[in-house]
C-alpha cells in the first residue's frame, strides 16, 4: 500500500453539477436567485402564520414546520454550492462534510414525517368533520410535531455516526454538490455493509411507509366522498388536499425517479440533478403551491397588506 493510501484525508473535493465553464456565471445567478426566493417564500408562510390568528389551526402550525423544514433543508446545500461555484478549488473539510450529512438527512427526513402528519390532519378533516377539533387537540398537534423531530433526530444521528466511523484514504473527490450518503460509502476503504444494511432498512422506515401512509390515507379520503358523491364534497377534498398532493407528487417523485428507477450510463448526472429538484426546486415551489392554491393565506397575506397600508396612512 503506498504512502498516499495510509494518509487519512482531511478535505473533499465537491464536483458540484455537471454545468460547462462557460455558463458556470449564468447558472450561479439563477441558483442564486432560486435560494433567496426559497428563503423569502417560507419565511413569508412562517410570518403569516404567527402573526394571523385565523391560521392558528392544526393545519397551518404543521405548515409553518414544513416551511422551517425547506428553508433549512436548501440551506444545507446552496450556500455551499454558491461558493464552490465562485471557488478555484470546491473543497470542503471532513468535518465540514459529516456535518452537512447530518442536517441534510436531518431534514430531509423531517420533511418525510410531516408529510405524513398533514396527510393524516386532512383524513381527520374530510373523514371525521364533525369531531376534527377533539381528534386533533393542540396536545396531539405538538405531540407529532414533537415526534417527528425526535425520530428525525435518530435517523440522522445514526447515519452520521456510521459514516463517521469509516476511514477515508484514498480518493476524496465526490461527484456531487453534495456531501451524498451514497457518495461518501464509495469512496470509503472501510467495510460499508454496516452502513448499507442501515440505509436499506432505515431508508424504508422514512421513506416507504411515510409514503404508504399517505396513499393509505388519500384512499380513505377517497372512499369517504365516493359513498356521497357530491359536486360539493369533490371540490371541498380538492381545495383542501390540492396544494398537499401537490407537495408531495413533486417530493416523492423526484425520490422515486432518483432510486427506483433505472439510471443507464449517466448515472451521476442524473443523480446530482434529481437531488438538485428535492433539494433547492421543491422547497421554493411550496410556498406558491400554497399560497395560490390556498384560500386562507391569500386571506392572511391581503390582511397583512391593508393592515401596513393602514400603518402608512
Amino acid at each position: 500500500m503506498t504512502e498516499r493510501n495510509l494518509t487519512l484525508i482531511s478535505e473533499f473535493l465537491l464536483l458540484g453539477l455537471p454545468i460547462p465553464p462557460q455558463h458556470q456565471h449564468l447558472f450561479y445567478a439563477l441558483f442564486l436567485a432560486m435560494y433567496l426566493t426559497t428563503i423569502l417564500g417560507n419565511l413569508l408562510i412562517i410570518v403569516l402564520i404567527r402573526l394571523d390568528f385565523h391560521l392558528h389551526t392544526p393545519m397551518y402550525l404543521f405548515l409553518s414546520n414544513l416551511s422551517f423544514s425547506d428553508l433549512c433543508f436548501s440551506s444545507v446545500t446552496m450556500p455551499k454550492l454558491l461558493q464552490n461555484m465562485q471557488s478555484q478549488v470546491p473543497s470542503i473539510p471532513y468535518e465540514g462534510c459529516l456535518v452537512q450529512l447530518y442536517f441534510y438527512l436531518f431534514f430531509a427526513d423531517l420533511e418525510s414525517f410531516l408529510l405524513v402528519v398533514m396527510a393524516y390532519d386532512r383524513y381527520v378533516a374530510i373523514c371525521f368533520p364533525l369531531h376534527y377539533t377533539s381528534i386533533m387537540s393542540p396536545k396531539l398537534c405538538v405531540y407529532l410535531v414533537v415526534l417527528s423531530w425526535v425520530l428525525t433526530t435518530f435517523h440522522a444521528m445514526l447515519h452520521t455516526l456510521l459514516t463517521a466511523r469509516l476511514s477515508f484514504c484514498g480518493d476524496n473527490v465526490i461527484p456531487h454538490f453534495f456531501c451524498d450518503v451514497s457518495a461518501l460509502l464509495k469512496l470509503a476503504c472501510s467495510d460499508t455493509h454496516v452502513n448499507e444494511l442501515v440505509i436499506f432498512i432505515m431508508g424504508g422506515l422514512v421513506i416507504v411507509i411515510p409514503f404508504i401512509l399517505i396513499i393509505v390515507s388519500y384512499a380513505q379520503i377517497v372512499s369517504s366522498i365516493l359513498k356521497v358523491p357530491s359536486a360539493r364534497g369533490i371540490h371541498k377534498v380538492f381545495s383542501t388536499c390540492g396544494s398537499h398532493l401537490s407537495v408531495v407528487s413533486l417530493f416523492y417523485g423526484t425520490i422515486i425517479g432518483l432510486y427506483l428507477c433505472p439510471s443507464g450510463n449517466n448515472s451521476t448526472a442524473k443523480e446530482t440533478v434529481m437531488a438538485m429538484m428535492y433539494t433547492v426546486v421543491t422547497p421554493m415551489l411550496n410556498p406558491f403551491i400554497y399560497s395560490l392554491r390556498n384560500r386562507d393565506m391569500k386571506g392572511a397575506l391581503a390582511r397583512a397588506f391593508c393592515k401596513k397600508i393602514n400603518f402608512c396612512l
